[in-house]
């Protein structure tokens, strides 16, 4: 092994200002990762520079080497390799494109790994991301110098990053084409203590002290991988309705607090339906749905909430680690990466990996046992070492469970979604006119289950007039909807030939009395008059109708009669009420009354009352919308019930 004199021929030349481009763009990068190392790559710039000048100097000639037989060669190398192996301190031997050849048991047991494992890949790939770029540049200077050269180097250990300083020297091996490098690592270092609660805070990982017993780290790690699965099973499970998009992000920011520094799920389409395909969508036979970011979560910092933001915008294309493993369905693992665009390209033209620092990365399929509906990738910057195959089972786990809640959730906004096509096809699309009065209507879904609701209300012709009916099936589903379809359809045929609401709901009674449910109902049959409307009421066992005048004066009309369905000797709850211009009936279900605050107490009566009293001067859509407001303001939003109201007020006569 000798060092010697060389010289370029043109194919070299060419070969050398092509490598010197490409390191220069690489510097130009590790200028813009998150706390970049900007004296080493200053350093590392001004190397180039000189470098670019020898080259410039070079005008081809042959190497000179000494030629050997095949022997001598052999046994120099088994001298080398004997020496090499017995050196006290870490040593890595690189060919010209920095790949590593070999490693002692010393360089192995420095990063945590074996020598095999390091062997073949690139040595910068086992380097942090702030000096990867500099070290790249000091090793092409001294292949073409020569002259050693000494960098300070973070290595990324097993467990966490180690500080060293790194001598490198260029070498001659006989029946080796190309120069070589040995690089020698100096005195190592821990990064300093001061350094820990933030990097503490940044990941969360619970990694113990570098001097803690091998079998206690163990034991922590295996603790925290249990604690970081309990964790995502409450966080995913902790929803009465299923949610996929709270789930995908609770998932994320678990994953970045915990494991990672940065999260990314991807799927088939937010909001898609069952099985991966986005609702409305339609795929050719065979064809996989199109994967797309849903959510990026990394550190809190400002530069990264602003990365986040930019890279939700970077979709999964082909050829990224998260497109290939979603297609094959098979878990990755790039302990130390060596291609910074495996997750694809900025707009700016900077890798991912370079925009966020990464230096590790997995990604496991999101798969519900059927079909992978979307991909898991998360990437570490190193500060507690690369990702393993226990974080890879993690997060294959939390994979499975991310995607039954998808499939669940999927599944349930599905239902509820032919819930509300059904429950549109029970109330009337339109509310028709009617002279002399205006007529609003309210419509609430319960915040609670998926089925289709037993609430109803409807507006029509009668024998003499007009009418208004409000109902309420007792019980949702499927075949609560099919009462509920007949008993308003009942109201409305029977009204043709009944002009009493009492003898109306009779009817319907008779109607309902073969069917296993019960309903409430109230009934209300308008006769128009000038400036007059006799309303004449039938009560079904339902919450009595109200009557608001135009002076604010606030009337509940009487109660009575017993459910529709239950008995065959039916007697409704009748009542008469005159209203003049400026007075307002209201019809309301039993949703609104029982609905309940965080402490299980009702809306009630008295609130009701209240809320209408103070919107009296509006609109009858304005009342309605002024109830509704102060409704989902006592629940918070979460209605145990669907709620159904309407509105007819008496409008002035217009002038003709």
């Amino acid at each position: 092994m000798h060092d010697q004199p060389d010289q370029l021929e043109p194919e070299s030349l060419t070969r050398e200002i092509s490598d010197l481009e490409g390191r220069i763009g690489e510097l130009r990068q590790a200028a813009g990762v998150p706390e970049p190392d900007l004296r080493a790559t200053l350093d590392a710039a001004l190397v180039e520079l000189e470098l670019a000048l020898t080259v410039l100097r070079t005008m081809g000639g042959e190497q000179a080497g000494e030629q050997g037989g095949t022997a001598a060669a052999e046994n120099e190398r088994r001298v080398l390799r004997t020496v090499f192996q017995d050196a006290p301190v870490p040593l890595f031997l690189l060919d010209r494109t920095t790949s590593v050849r070999r490693v002692n048991r010393q360089a192995a047991m420095l990063l945590g790994t074996s020598s095999g494992y390091v062997s073949g890949k690139q040595f910068t790939a086992f380097c942090d991301m702030a000096t990867r770029a500099a070290v790249r540049s000091q090793l092409a200077a001294v292949v073409r110098t020569g002259r050693r050269r000494r960098a300070n180097v973070r290595f990324l250990g097993r467990d966490r990053p180690v500080d060293a300083v790194v001598t490198l020297a260029r070498v001659w091996i006989r029946g080796e084409p190309d120069p070589m490098v040995v690089v020698a690592a100096g005195p190592t270092t821990t990064p300093a203590d001061d350094d820990e609660p933030r990097r503490q805070q940044a990941r969360g990982r619970a990694r113990t002290s570098q001097h803690a017993p091998a079998d206690d780290e163990a034991v922590a790690t295996i603790v925290h991988r249990m604690d970081v699965l309990a964790t995502a099973s409450e966080l995913l499970l902790d929803e009465p309705v299923f949610n996929e998009t709270v789930a995908v992000r609770r998932c994320a920011r678990l994953l970045a607090a915990e494991l990672a520094d940065w999260a990314f799920i991807d799927l088939t389409g937010s909001g898609g339906g069952p099985g991966g395909a986005p609702q409305g969508g339609i795929h050719a036979a065979g064809a996989k749905p199109e994967l797309r970011r849903q959510v990026v979560m990394g550190p809190e910092d400002e530069h990264s909430v602003e990365a986040a933001r930019m890279l939700e915008e970077v979709e999964p294309g082909q050829g990224t680690l998260s497109h290939t493993v979603f297609v094959t369905r098979q878990s990755a693992l790039r302990p130390h990466l060596e291609n910074l665009d495996v997750l694809g390209v900025c707009p700016d033209g900077q890798p991912v990996c370079g925009k966020i620092g990464a230096t590790s990365v997995l990604s496991v399929p999101i798969e519900d046992g059927d079909r992978a509906i979307g991909t898991i990738t998360l990437a570490a910057s190193g500060e507690y070492g690369p990702f393993d195959l226990m974080d890879l089972g993690v997060v294959q786990r939390l994979g499975r469970y991310l995607a039954l809640v998808i499939r669940a959730a999927r599944l349930y906004r599905r239902r509820a979604e032919v819930a509300d096509t059904l429950q549109a096809g029970l109330l009337p699309k339109t509310l028709p006119a009617i002279p002399g009065v205006r007529v609003a209507a309210k419509y609430l879904t319960s915040t609670h289950g998926s089925d289709v609701g037993g609430d109803f209300y409807d507006v029509f012709r009668t024998e003499n007039g007009w009418g208004l009916v409000l109902g309420d099936v007792c019980g949702k589903g499927e075949d609560a909807a099919a009462v509920t379809a007949t008993a308003r359809h009942c109201v409305r045929l029977a009204s043709r030939w009944k002009s009493s609401p009492g003898d109306v709901l009779g009817i319907v009674n008779e109607a309902l009395l073969e069917e296993d449910r019960f309903v409430t109902a109230v009934m209300a049959g308008l006769t128009l008059e000038t400036e007059r409307v006799v309303v004449s009421l039938g009560t079904a066992g339902h919450p009595p109708a109200i009557v608001v005048r135009a002076d604010g004066v606030i009337r509940s009309a009487s109660r009575g009669g017993v459910p529709l369905g239950l008995f065959e000797d039916f007697e409704a709850g009748l009542d008469t009420i005159d209203l003049t211009v400026g007075d307002t009936l209201i019809l309301h279900s039993d949703g609104v009354l029982e609905a309940c605050d965080m402490t299980r107490q009702e809306f009630g009566q008295e609130r009701l009352l209240e809320a209408l009293a103070g919107h009296a001067g509006d609109t009858p859509e304005g009342m309605l919308s002024g109830v509704e407001r102060a409704l989902l303001d006592f629940c918070d939003g979460d209605l145990r019930d669907d709620v159904s109201m309407l509105a007819l007020r008496v409008e002035p006569p217009t002038l003709n």
